[in-house]
């Protein structure tokens, strides 16, 4: 990375951009490369089957888990701006093409679909083909 910044000494970090943009996999890789965990917005969010939290237990549970020495944390989720960036030290935004960031949310959707891989350890939370349409 030739961005100037010491990473080495960057404790917390907030990748943002568009659904299908990369946040998780280059979160992944940043966090392994830094050796700092990686916290997953859409997993914090999410309850099984895909009930939605109310603001406060959200807000809560996020809190919770930004309480940590260092974190890597992908998403946007705009509303939890005033809790998330209280620690962040750097904003990555991943800014790709519509025709890329479609094509890479399409594909994923799919493979998800047809895996029916659980998306978030204990949720039951899975792609179907029908929410794909």
């Amino acid at each position: 990375m030739r961005s100037g910044i010491d990473f080495k000494k960057i404790n917390f970090i907030n990748i943002i951009g568009t659904s299908g943009s990369g946040k998780t996999t280059f979160g992944r890789e940043l966090s392994e490369i830094l050796k700092i965990p990686l916290l997953e917005m859409d997993k914090i969010f999410w309850k099984p089957d895909w009930t939605i939290p109310d603001e406060l237990e959200f807000f809560s549970k996020l809190k919770d888990e930004l309480n940590s020495d260092r974190w890597i944390l992908d998403g946007n989720y705009k509303r939890t701006t005033f809790i998330k960036w209280q620690k962040t030290e750097v904003v990555i935004w991943l800014d790709y093409s519509f025709h890329r960031t479609f094509y890479r949310s399409l594909s994923r959707s799919l493979s998800r679909a047809i895996s029916q891989k659980e998306l978030w350890e204990n949720t039951g939370n899975r792609n179907l083909f029908p929410e794909l349409f």
